[in-house]
């Protein structure tokens, strides 16, 4: 067994140790033109080219740090029979199904893995199942290579998103067996739907979370996290009487580029974030919201400019770049679209994107950034330690497509301390 990981992420940008990560699979494959929308997905995927592009994702962050396969740790947790035992009756009833019980029941830890992430076919042996269009009784998780939704580490817990889609829930009951169950975690887990008092209206998911600091959060509040979602943290913070600041910032319910905070807001380094403009800094109809918490009670909340201003009242000035480039909205709009963005920072000013979003890369380099290619790292051409920031770019025909980029497909463990 490894030295057991002591989850600890309090911010955004802290050299990275510890990761998970989901590389796609069949289930992505297991998508029609018919079901793709269900799925929350506008196109179908090419599996070989998105698996060709992850990885170069993949590849460059087990350069970095400790990865980690959800599929090899929910192998490892369902070698236990109790464990095993325990998580097939929450997929039955959160599927309101029992029929397939007793085929996962008889599967071994390997299958029994797969089979709860690609789905298990629907056998045509009554008429209604003869009639239907249904493939699956027990539907693949398409979605899941997103890993960042599904759990949030906030320092040293582990935050259970409850996800605003029926079709991802599932992907949040394999996280919190993880959690829960898996010996190289040291970690406590929360979940909105084991506290009797929390909201049944609340969303909350990942993407929407920012650690800034170990005392500032970020929020994005919109079609995937909702006020009751940010309410339930908020209700946290004061019972364990901790000291928080959150930063919410309203979204947009469409284009569906803007599901979640990091599609339009990202940290880079000490002092620089990533911007969508139009939303972020220019005058906008979304709102931003200041809330501190101090001893068990909410001791202010009010309207603020925007992120940037509240983020420097608190003590970061942060330069912003901006997603697309300065030159035209037109090239923002675009590049935004394609998680343009959305960058995941593996150490201070050492960020991975992806290359097809040419202005926002010009935009980095024009900042500072050396332009690194993923497949320059991987094959040791590149010695990412002799670098001061970078910007590592992935090939992105494929995956943009799925609606995220290099922040959306990883959920850190652990981060170093920064001083910020």
């Amino acid at each position: 067994m490894s030295t057991q990981v002591q989850i600890n992420v309090a911010s955004e940008i802290g050299e990275l140790t510890d990761v998970i990560l989901h590389s796609p699979g069949p289930e992505v494959e297991n998508m029609t033109p018919e079901t793709a929308q269900r799925a929350l997905y506008s196109d179908i995927l090419n599996l070989a080219v998105a698996s060709r592009e992850y990885s170069q994702l993949y590849g460059v962050l087990k350069k970095v740090a400790n990865t980690y396969q959800v599929k090899n740790l929910l192998t490892d947790i369902l070698q236990n029979e109790k464990d095993k035992d325990t998580f097939i009756n929450k997929i039955c009833s959160n599927e309101s199904d029992r029929e397939f019980r007793e085929l996962l029941l008889s599967q071994n830890a390997g299958q029994l893995s797969r089979m709860v992430i690609e789905g298990v076919p629907m056998k045509k042996d009554t008429l209604t199942k003869f009639l239907s269009k249904e493939r699956y009784a027990l539907p693949p998780l398409h979605n899941f290579f997103f890993t960042r939704d599904s759990a949030i580490a906030i320092n040293n817990r582990m935050l259970i998103s409850r996800m605003a889609n029926k079709v991802r829930e599932r992907e949040t009951i394999i996280m919190e067996s993880i959690f829960d169950s898996h010996p190289l975690f040291s970690t406590r887990t929360i979940n909105p739907l084991n506290h009797t008092y929390c909201d049944l209206r609340a969303f909350i998911e990942g993407g929407d979370l920012l650690v800034a600091r170990h005392d500032v959060l970020l929020i994005g509040m919109g079609s995937r996290t909702n006020s009751q979602g940010i309410d339930f943290l908020i209700d946290r913070f004061k019972e364990r009487k901790e000291t928080r600041h959150i930063i919410v910032q309203e979204l947009p319910s469409k284009p569906e580029s803007f599901i979640h905070l990091d599609m339009v807001f990202t940290f880079l380094s000490e002092n620089e974030c990533m911007v969508y403009e139009p939303l972020i800094l220019d005058p906008s109809r979304y709102t931003t919201v200041h809330i501190f918490i101090d001893k068990g009670e909410v001791k202010k909340i009010m309207y603020v400019d925007n992120i940037l201003e509240a983020l420097k009242s608190l003590g970061f000035d942060l330069k912003p770049l901006v997603c697309g480039g300065r030159r035209d909205i037109v090239f923002q709009d675009r590049e935004q679209w394609h998680s343009g963005a959305n960058f995941f920072a593996f150490a201070p000013g050492k960020v991975l994107g992806y290359e097809r979003n040419l202005y926002t890369i010009e935009e980095l380099n024009n900042n500072g950034f050396e332009v690194i290619r993923a497949v320059d790292v991987i094959d040791n051409k590149t010695d990412l330690k002799k670098v001061a920031k970078c910007v590592v770019t992935i090939e992105g025909s494929e995956l943009p497509r799925g609606g995220g980029g290099a922040r959306c497909m990883t959920m850190p463990l652990r981060r170093k301390e920064v001083l910020l």
